[in-house]
C-alpha cells in the first residue's frame, strides 16, 4: 500500500487527460487562453493505462478523469473501457464542464462510471456567458437532464465569486428539493493562469455556510463520507446534499488520500506544490514497473503536511487549474 510520510494512505489518483478546454472561466485561464502543451508532450493513452495499472495493486483504487475538458480529446470513451477492465480499480469517475458530454451519457453509464462531476458555476443563462465567456449554457443543462435521467451520482461543483454569481447560491440548493444531487460550493482559488492571489478571501466556507443559513434555517450537518473535502448538509425534506469545500482555506488536508498527475505527466503530491517528478519522462526513458514504483514511493516519503506547506515550498502560484486537473 502507498503511504506518505503522515501516515497517510493513498487511494486515489485524479489523472488530468488533457490542458485544453473550450471554455474561458475567469478564474481558471485567461480570457485570450494559455498556452497548450504540444500534442506529443501529453501522455498517451497507453502511459495513462499503465500508471493505473501500476498504482492499483498499490491501494489505489479509486481514479477521476480530469482536464481541461476530458471530452476535447479525441477517443476518451475508449479510454474509459481500458480502464474499467483494470483490476482493483473500484471507481472510475469523471469531472466535465458538460458542453460536450450530452450524448454520451449513457455510454459512461454502460462502462460503469461510477460519478460524475458537472462544473457549473451559475444556473443563469446571461451570467454564465460572463463567467465562461462562451454562450454553452444549454448544453450544460441537457447533460445535466441526461446525467440525473440515467441515474448517474451527480455532483455539481461551484466556485463561489464575490460579484459573479452569488445570487446563484440558494437557487443552487434548490436545485436539491426535488433532484438527488450534490451541490458543492467550492472557496476561489488562484489558480486562473495569471499568477493573481488575494491577501483575503471574501467567501470563505465560513461566510458560504452562514449564507444558507440565513436562507434555509433547517439546513443540518450530515456525516463526511471517509477523505471528503467537503463539510455535508441536507435541508431535511431534499432530496440532494449541499457541501462546502474550504479549497482555499486547506481545511481537510489532515486526510487527504490523493495524488495528481498533470496531462504532460507531473505529478503532485498536493495541489498547491510544484510537482514532484514527471512520470512520462520516465516512462519513455525505459523505467521499469519497480523503478516507477520506487519513484512513486520516494515522492511519497517526503510529502508536505499540507496545502500551506506546500505552497510555501514553491514559487508564486503561476498554473491554470486546467493545467492540473483540479
Amino acid at each position: 500500500m502507498l503511504y506518505d510520510n503522515h501516515g497517510r494512505q493513498i487511494s486515489y489518483l485524479r489523472l488530468a487527460v488533457t490542458d485544453r478546454c473550450n471554455l474561458r472561466c475567469f478564474y481558471c485561464m485567461p480570457e485570450e487562453g494559455i498556452r497548450y502543451v504540444d500534442r506529443e508532450d501529453l501522455m498517451s493513452y497507453e502511459e495513462m493505462e499503465r500508471i493505473a495499472r501500476l498504482l492499483a495493486p498499490l491501494g489505489v483504487d479509486k481514479l477521476r478523469i480530469t482536464g481541461g475538458e476530458p471530452f476535447v480529446r479525441k477517443d476518451i470513451l475508449e479510454f474509459f473501457e481500458r480502464l474499467s477492465r483494470i483490476e482493483g480499480l473500484k471507481k472510475i469517475n469523471l469531472t466535465t464542464n458538460g458542453t460536450l458530454t450530452a450524448g454520451h451519457v449513457q455510454d459512461l453509464q454502460r462502462l460503469g462510471i461510477h460519478s460524475v462531476n458537472l462544473s457549473l458555476d451559475t444556473l443563469d443563462r446571461e451570467r454564465f456567458l460572463q463567467i465562461t465567456r462562451r454562450d454553452a449554457f444549454d448544453k450544460v443543462m441537457t447533460t445535466l437532464d441526461e446525467l440525473l435521467g440515467h441515474g448517474i451520482p451527480t455532483k455539481i461543483n461551484a466556485v463561489v465569486m464575490e460579484g459573479k454569481n452569488i445570487d446563484d447560491l440558494v437557487p443552487m440548493v434548490e436545485l436539491t428539493r426535488r433532484h438527488p444531487v450534490d451541490v458543492r460550493f467550492i472557496e476561489e482559488m488562484p489558480f486562473n493562469g495569471q499568477g493573481a492571489h488575494y491577501a483575503h478571501l471574501a467567501w470563505d466556507h465560513r461566510r458560504i455556510l452562514a449564507h444558507l443559513q440565513e436562507h434555509f434555517p433547517a439546513i443540518a450537518k450530515v456525516p463526511d463520507p471517509p477523505f471528503s473535502t467537503s463539510r455535508n448538509y441536507r435541508v431535511p425534506g431534499f432530496l440532494g446534499s449541499v457541501g462546502i469545500i474550504a479549497a482555499y482555506s486547506r481545511t481537510f488536508c489532515g486526510s487527504c488520500n490523493r495524488i495528481r498527475i498533470t496531462p504532460q505527466g507531473m505529478l503532485k503530491t498536493c495541489l498547491y506544490d510544484d510537482g514532484v517528478f514527471n512520470v512520462r519522462d520516465l516512462i519513455r526513458h525505459g523505467a521499469s514497473d519497480e523503478q516507477l514504483r520506487a519513484a512513486f514511493l520516494d515522492a511519497l516519503a517526503n510529502r508536505a503536511r499540507d496545502g500551506f506547506e506546500a505552497e510555501n515550498r514553491r514559487r508564486p502560484v503561476q498554473e491554470s487549474m486546467s493545467t492540473i486537473g483540479g
